[in-house]
């Protein structure tokens, strides 16, 4: 064989291996960050180590509707209850005029920082929403933000250093960090979630590492070699890597009860928080081609429609803002289901209704359905549900508020 064969030979090898490093990737954010100083970096975004794909969500608190002041009429008179604390009468309408909120990146075309507490967000619809109180998603508490440019690889800007940023359909983008983390959780009492996987808070890519102690000795192993993590106690976990070598990890939180949980993003129902003390196993596969979400699948969210029925089985049709707060497709609905967490977009729903004074039955447009808890969304701390008569852009509309001894059920309209 020639030298130059040989070269080529070579050659061919190390393009390969580029190749590998760069991985195209679908349905990564992307946009362009304007900085305070006058750059213009473009490119993909990994926000806050834990968010990299536009199904994420962004979380923080809003400003609450205050429906209860302008209802025309409630359905049977005012029920609030009223609660006496050592004489002092406490009315259950005094809920303050913030409430937590969050929402999946796609539905931004815009974010602007105000100030170390607060954003705002220009939607793809032209509405404009300001959260505060990011905890770790934004402001100066936020943990890194990292924008993978073609010319200076991968920067890390603070919060300080965003002037703003204008989110776009980068399409396939070729990212260093690898390929984003699918696979399947099972949990010990609410069954199997598929979808993107970000591990303890903040492992999101085959690149990214799960540390441990194996006989005394540390060891680091790329999600890149991981098949399958099965939780075996509060203190340790076994790994089975892609060559077929199972080991024990342990002394890590990582893989032991400091676990601070696992997140899975199902396309179908949106973001599932599983605890390490549900966490029963996670089985890494290749996604499907269907999985990946696009920036074109968002609209920046529409207000709320759908027709709500009473406990006498009298119906009422129109705009709908659920629990006095959520008005938008693109707002989260919370509750938990058998130790399992859910945070489910107002647009993944198809009908809500009232189980008892503590669950409620939420069904998905795909069929599946959740008795959800331990939440004002889904039980008697619902602060009600009021639906709003006539068309959306115009005044006039007749409001009734259904208190949650009023409620029976929504069927919401899809777009």
């Amino acid at each position: 064989m020639s030298g130059r064969t040989i070269s080529l030979g070579i050659l061919v090898l190390l393009l390969a291996f580029a190749a590998a490093l760069a991985t195209a990737e679908k349905g990564r954010i992307y946009g362009k960050i304007y900085t305070d100083e006058g750059d213009v970096l473009e490119g993909p975004i990994r926000w806050d180590k834990n968010e990299a794909t536009w199904d994420d969500v962004l979380d923080g608190s809003k400003e609450r509707s205050e429906h209860a002041e302008k209802t025309s009429r409630h359905k049977y008179g005012d029920r609030s209850r009223n609660i006496s604390l050592f004489g002092i009468a406490i009315t259950s309408h005094d809920w303050g005029n913030t409430s937590q909120a969050g929402i999946c990146f796609g539905h931004i075309k815009e974010l602007t920082p105000i100030n170390d507490d607060e954003v705002e967000f220009l939607l793809k619809s032209g509405q404009r929403v300001v959260f505060s109180q990011g905890s770790t998603d934004f402001g100066s508490g936020i943990r890194e933000i990292v924008i993978e440019t073609q010319t200076e690889g991968e920067l890390e800007l603070d919060w300080e250093d965003i002037d703003h940023i204008e989110f776009l359909d980068g399409g396939d983008v070729t990212s260093g960090f690898g390929k984003r983390l699918y696979g399947t959780v099972t949990t010990s009492r609410a069954g199997d979630f598929t979808g993107w996987i970000c591990w303890d808070m903040d492992e999101l890519f085959t690149t990214d590492i799960i540390d441990g102690s194996e006989h005394g000795r540390t060891r680091k192993i790329k999600f890149s070699q991981i098949v399958k993590i099965e939780r075996l106690s509060s203190q340790a976990s076994e790994l089975t890597l892609r060559d077929g070598k199972v080991i024990r990890l342990e002394d890590s939180n990582d893989i032991d009860s400091g676990n601070r949980g696992i997140i899975v993003s199902d396309p179908a129902l949106g973001r599932v928080s599983v605890s390490w003390d549900e966490f029963e196993s996670l089985e890494l596969k290749e996604p499907p081609p269907t999985a990946y979400p696009k920036y074109a699948d968002f609209d920046g969210g529409r207000r709320i429609q759908g027709t709500a029925a009473d406990e006498n089985g009298d119906k009422y049709t129109g705009y709908v803002c659920w629990d006095d707060d959520e008005e938008y497709t693109w707002e989260l609905l919370d509750g938990s289901y058998r130790g399992v967490d859910f945070d489910i977009p107002f647009e993944k729903i198809q009908k809500i209704e009232k189980d008892t004074r503590r669950t409620t039955a939420v069904t998905l447009w795909d069929g599946r359905e959740f008795r959800l808890r331990d939440s004002n969304d889904v039980n008697d701390e619902n602060k009600g549900v009021f639906i709003t008569s006539g068309t959306e852009g115009k005044k006039g509309g007749e409001t009734t508020e259904l208190t949650w001894d009023d409620f029976a059920r929504v069927d919401f309209t899809r777009k």
